[in-house]
């Protein structure tokens, strides 16, 4: 029962495992991997604003799996990422999809909008 209770107020206690393992495993990784992981890791936790934490577990634990896998194969890192690092973790981070901080942004605003030309419509 204070499982359920803390998860209300912190989020799924699942998530947060799946989460720290695939911190783990990309803390892991041998160099030079582990530090392009850990960019881009960080680079998702401030470009992706994903507010579903299903959907930002999902993007680590993929994370881990694509380095991991490149790291055992020797798959050289502009192999993985091409001539624009930026456009790649952006790309990947989208593919995943999910509700960003922005969208809800993006309602209030357009329900600002409409609130206001409903008044003037009144007027």
């Amino acid at each position: 029962m204070a499982a359920k209770w803390i998860e209300a107020l912190t989020g799924s206690l699942e998530q947060k495992k799946q989460y720290r393992d695939a911190k783990k495993r990309i803390d892991a990784l041998p160099e030079p991997y582990r530090s392009v992981a850990n960019a881009q890791h960080r680079y998702s936790m401030y470009y992706g604003g994903i507010t579903d934490g299903d959907t930002l577990v999902q993007i680590f634990l993929g994370l881990a799996d694509l380095w991991e896998r490149a790291a055992i194969d020797g798959t050289p890192i502009s192999a993985i990422v091409g001539d624009d690092p930026v456009e790649f973790a952006e790309t990947y981070a989208e593919s995943y999809g999910g509700e960003q901080w922005i969208d809800k942004e993006r309602a209030r605003l357009v329900k600002a909008v409409d609130e206001a030309r409903d008044e003037e419509k009144e007027s």
